[in-house]
């Protein structure tokens, strides 16, 4: 356990200085001046550059410069944004949380109804209802989700009309940015209705929720079920059939649990397309999450913005990509010893 903790540690934090090695390198690669797209700070004058130049260090080798860039990164000063003049790491605390919260409801609706799904589907394979359910999933998930999200602003925003169109929660509600969970905030909110505000925000979740985990159910519809099938041929289970074991004793003490790990190492992949999901849907439903305020950074030109947002989100992505693997080898231990003796 600690050989497999100091593994994954050392690989983190490599993985992260290269991330902070690629968004510095972006500072010189951005058109426009370094020193304002290192710290989103437009010098008055000619002595206030200078001075901001000695502070970053850009009249150093470029080695010291970096240096003095990864101190910054973690002592929390970020830089600023040429757009608002605010504080990156205070918008990058509000945005990035919008986005995990989405994308959180989204993994916990394919989760809940993906693998049932598919356990299902697997169990009843090349049956009426394993058709059915197949198709489903293989129409789901070959939809672009930004068309999908569409269609759902279509049918349940503007026609049915019950379902907001943008937005995170009515204006008519001031909710201070605690945590950066909507749901949470709210609850924690002074002076306001707590349930007619909860059933706002949730008016607001459902639908870009479903346009994201609709998409990454059918994917773990289909994961869940190759896994199932793939495990009912395997000569355990064979034999648990000629010793007259119970089809629920077979699937609960053979099926379940060895369907299940395969699952999990492919949820990894999913992380990457559900986060790229949660960001194109965020622009569309005017989430103020990651994705739409990077969108507004294009469009604004704002490069300190883009190079630290990008940052954050590499950062995130990998982060759960990391964790995941390891949780994964914890519980699978003998996936650790496979890969050593085929080594």
């Amino acid at each position: 356990m600690i050989r497999i903790l100091s593994r994954y540690s050392i690989l983190f934090i490599l993985t992260l200085l290269v991330l902070a090695i690629l968004s510095f390198a972006l500072a010189y690669l951005f058109p426009g001046d370094v020193l304002q797209n290192l710290t989103g700070i437009v010098p008055a004058n000619e002595i206030q550059r200078e001075a901001l130049m000695r502070q970053y260090r850009l009249d150093q080798p470029i080695v010291f410069q970096f240096v003095h860039y990864l101190g910054n990164l973690l002592q929390g000063d970020w830089g600023y944004s040429s757009a608002s003049g605010l504080s990156l790491r205070d918008e990058i605390g509000i945005a990035l949380p919008a986005t995990i919260e989405l994308s959180t409801y989204a993994i916990l609706m394919a989760m809940f109804i993906g693998i049932p799904l598919g356990y299902y589907a697997g169990i009843r394979s090349y049956s009426t209802s394993d058709h059915a359910i197949n198709a489903l999933s293989i129409t789901t998930y070959s939809i672009p989700v930004y068309w999908f999200a569409l269609i759902l602003i279509l049918i349940f925003s503007l026609n049915l009309e019950v379902a907001p169109i943008s937005g995170r929660i009515s204006l008519l509600f001031d909710i201070e940015p605690v945590t950066g969970f909507i749901l949470i905030d709210i609850l924690l909110a002074e002076g306001i209705d707590r349930g007619v505000a909860l059933r706002d925000a949730f008016s607001h979740l459902v639908i870009p929720t479903f346009a994201i985990g609709a998409i990454t159910t059918a994917s773990m519809v289909r994961i869940t079920r190759r896994s199932v099938i793939d495990v009912k041929h395997r000569a355990y289970i064979a034999a648990a059939r000629s010793r007259g074991l119970s089809g629920w004793r077979i699937f609960s003490q053979h099926v379940l649990r060895n369907a299940l790990l395969p699952i999990l190492p492919l949820m990894v992949i999913q992380i990457t397309t559900l986060i790229t999901n949660a960001m194109i849907v965020e622009t569309l439903f005017s989430w103020p999450g990651i994705g739409s305020w990077l969108i507004q950074a294009i469009y604004q030109r704002d490069y300190p913005a883009l190079r630290v947002g990008m940052l954050a989100v590499s950062t995130l992505v990998i982060s759960l990509t990391i964790l995941i693997d390891l949780f994964n080898r914890i519980i699978d231990p003998s996936r650790e010893k496979y890969e050593r003796a085929s080594v």
